[in-house]
C-alpha cells in the first residue's frame, strides 16, 4: 500500500467519478482504476462499486474512509517532521485569508512567533475553501479565513471580525453614490449577503472583486465608490485619494480559524488561537476610529 492509493481513494470519495478524479490528479483513468484495485487487494475487500449511474462507496469503503483520512494526515505530518526545521522544535504551516494578510504580514508573523517561539513558521495567503481543504489534508496546521467549510475532521473557532467601510472618489453621501461607478465587493458569502440586504440598489455593480487590494487599485485608478477594509479607508482619506461615505453602513466580516480536530487541544495550537484573537482585536481597534 502507498500514499498514492490513499490519495486516489479519498479523491474518489469526493468526486464519485473516475474521470473527474483522473483529471484532478493529472493521471489516466486506468491509473486510477489500477490504484483502487491494488488498494482493494491489499485490504481484501471492495471499496467502490461502479455502475451506469456512477460510483458509490461500498459498506467497506464507508468504513475505510476515516482511516484513509487519518493515514493521509499521519503521512503528511511524518514527512514534514523528518524534513526538519533547522534548530526549531517543530514546523507550523499557517494559511491566512488574502485580505487579512495583505500588507500586514509582519504583524501577523510577529504575533505567531511570539505565540510559538519554538516553531519554524511557514505563512501563505489563500482563500477559505482551499485552506480548509489543506488543513483537512495536513498541508496546513492552521487556517485563518472568512468562510468555514464543514468537515468531520475540522474544528472551527471564531477569532473576531474585521470591518469594511465604503469610500468614494466622487460622493460624500450615500445618496450621491452612483451605481454606474460602484465597484461591488465580494469578499465572502457572508459579506455579500449582508451587502445585498443593506444596499440592494448597489448589489449589481458592473465591476466586482473579492480582494481589498484590487478594489483599492480600481478606486484610485478609475474612481468610483466601493467597500474596503477600514485601515485602507483611513489611509485613502489621509492621502486625499477618497472620502469615507457618510450614511453607508459598516459591514462586518467574521473571521474564523480552522485546525484539524486532532490538534484542537494541543498546547501550541491553543497558544496560537489566543495570540491570534488578541492580534485581530488590536489590529482592528484604533483610538478615535470606528472598527
Amino acid at each position: 500500500m502507498n500514499i498514492e492509493m490513499i490519495e486516489t481513494f479519498l479523491d474518489l470519495c469526493e468526486t464519485r467519478s473516475f474521470h473527474q478524479t483522473a483529471s484532478r490528479l493529472g493521471v489516466t483513468q486506468s491509473t486510477v482504476s489500477g490504484r483502487v484495485s491494488a488498494l482493494e487487494r491489499a485490504l481484501g475487500c471492495r471499496l467502490l462499486a461502479r455502475s451506469r449511474s456512477g460510483t458509490e462507496l461500498t459498506t467497506e469503503g464507508l468504513r475505510f474512509e476515516p482511516y484513509a483520512r487519518s493515514l493521509r494526515l499521519n503521512w503528511t505530518t511524518a514527512r514534514q517532521d523528518v524534513r526538519g526545521a533547522g534548530r526549531a522544535a517543530l514546523t507550523m504551516r499557517i494559511g491566512i485569508q488574502h485580505d487579512l494578510l495583505g500588507d500586514q504580514a509582519a504583524g501577523w508573523v510577529s504575533a505567531l512567533q511570539n505565540a510559538v517561539p519554538e516553531a519554524a513558521l511557514y505563512v501563505e495567503a489563500d482563500y477559505s475553501t482551499q485552506m480548509c481543504s489543506d488543513v483537512m489534508n495536513g498541508q496546513l496546521d492552521l487556517a485563518i479565513h472568512f468562510t468555514p467549510k464543514a468537515h468531520p475532521d475540522l474544528y472551527f473557532e471564531t477569532l473576531g471580525e474585521v470591518g469594511y467601510h465604503m469610500v468614494s472618489t466622487e460622493a460624500r453621501m450615500l445618496t450621491d453614490v452612483s451605481p454606474d461607478t460602484y465597484i461591488l465587493a465580494n469578499f465572502a458569502p457572508a459579506f455579500s449577503t449582508t451587502h445585498a440586504a443593506l444596499l440592494p440598489s448597489l448589489s449589481g455593480g458592473a465591476v466586482s472583486s473579492g480582494q481589498n487590494a484590487v478594489i483599492r487599485a480600481l478606486l484610485t485608478a478609475l474612481g468610483g465608490s466601493g467597500y474596503v477594509l477600514w485601515q485602507t479607508a483611513t489611509e485613502l482619506e489621509r492621502n486625499g485619494q477618497a472620502y469615507r461615505v457618510a450614511g453607508a453602513p459598516r459591514i462586518a466580516q467574521p473571521v474564523y480559524v480552522a485546525v484539524h480536530l486532532r490538534n484542537r487541544h494541543r498546547s501550541a495550537h491553543r497558544r496560537l488561537l489566543r495570540a491570534l484573537k488578541a492580534h485581530l482585536g488590536a489590529r482592528d481597534t484604533v483610538p478615535g476610529q470606528p472598527a
